[in-house]
């Protein structure tokens, strides 16, 4: 099986040890992963895939582009293709990739639901701007996995019914008044105290949080509740 998802790579890797042959570049987790290699999300090794014959290639119809999903299949490469947009697609896509793999249902997937479900009711909801990119400033749009969870937690997504899924926007829309919170997670771009708050002087709040915990769907959905509630209750000028 090859992964072209970082977090199903983590998924499957913990839930299934050895049935990965090949992933991306960007499959980080689990950190002692041994598997080939294959390219990035947007640019994969087709040839290579083919050759590696794996029984089946997991993809996302986000992170993935379509040609390359094709050219797999044109290969008489199997493909199963996941989309995510919000905590409940992501539970029930795990469960099918999972099942595909012929594994029985982990413990961390029940773990993970449990601890959103025993998330409490948000005391009180900011406005906020997600940025997730710089130079150009992109911000997330509408219908992401990222803005459900952020929802969740009482964070509502100002862009949330902009017509792109991932806008450009101008910084000095970015510095209005109007937003109560600034969220920058560290991945894709790699926010740091020294890199984007800078950007902000005049912000009321800034969150610096995890972007695996923001926008992996995996074992890491457990620990993201408690962990991004306490970056967001941490959110300083």
């Amino acid at each position: 099986m090859v992964s072209l998802v970082p977090s199903l790579t983590e998924a499957v890797a913990v839930t299934v040890p050895g049935a990965l042959v090949g992933a991306t570049d960007w499959c980080t987790h689990p950190a002692d992963l041994d598997v080939a290699r294959v390219g990035g999300t947007k640019n994969p090794d087709v040839p290579r895939i083919a050759a590696l014959a794996p029984d089946l290639v997991i993809a996302n119809e986000e992170e993935n582009r379509a040609p390359d999903l094709a050219a797999l299949r044109a290969a008489g490469v199997e493909v199963l293709v996941t989309e995510v947009r919000t905590l409940p697609q992501a539970f029930a896509e795990l469960e099918r990739v999972l099942a595909a793999c012929g594994a029985e249902r982990p413990r961390w997937l029940g773990e993970a639901e449990t601890a959103w479900r025993a998330l409490p009711p948000p005391a009180a909801r900011s406005r906020a701007a997600v940025p997730v990119w710089r130079r150009p400033w992109m911000v997330l749009g509408r219908d992401t996995f990222a803005g459900d969870v952020l929802a969740r937690l009482g964070v509502d997504n100002a862009y949330a019914a902009h017509a792109e899924r991932y806008p450009r926007v101008g910084i000095e829309e970015l510095r209005s008044p109007d937003l109560d919170l600034l969220v920058l997670p560290d991945e894709p771009y790699r926010f740091t105290p020294d890199d984007g708050p800078e950007a902000f002087p005049e912000a009321r709040a800034i969150a610096l949080v995890s972007g695996r915990h923001l926008t992996w769907y995996g074992p890491s959905l457990a620990a993201a509740p408690a962990v991004l509630s306490a970056a967001l209750r941490a959110a300083s000028r």
